[in-house]
């Protein structure tokens, strides 16, 4: 399983640690991934993402899941982002119908 959030596509990033003699050795810079249950209404479910917290914030303050992502752009979500949002788009199209 990949360390990449998959809503923001946020991931590992590389770096050095520096010791106070200046020694420079490389290190990875983790992003804080949590596996997370969110409730999406055009769905009727629970659904099921490995998310960073700062995107766990940003879709709350968003108003939910289904708020977030059809009002995020399809070029800045990552290809399971993606996924879900068409599948809610769908189960919106019915339930309209």
């Amino acid at each position: 399983m990949a360390r990449r959030c998959g809503i923001t596509g946020k991931g590992v990033q590389v770096g050095n640690n520096v010791s106070h003699a200046n020694n420079k050795t490389r290190r990875r810079f983790m992003p804080n991934l949590q596996v997370t249950r969110l409730l999406s209404d055009a769905l009727g479910q629970q659904v099921r993402l490995r998310l960073t917290v700062n995107a766990i914030r940003t879709i709350e303050h968003n108003g939910g899941l289904d708020a977030f992502l059809l009002g995020t752009s399809d070029l800045k979500l990552p290809l399971e982002a993606k996924r879900l949002k068409r599948r809610i788009e769908k189960a919106q199209a019915a339930k309209a119908a």
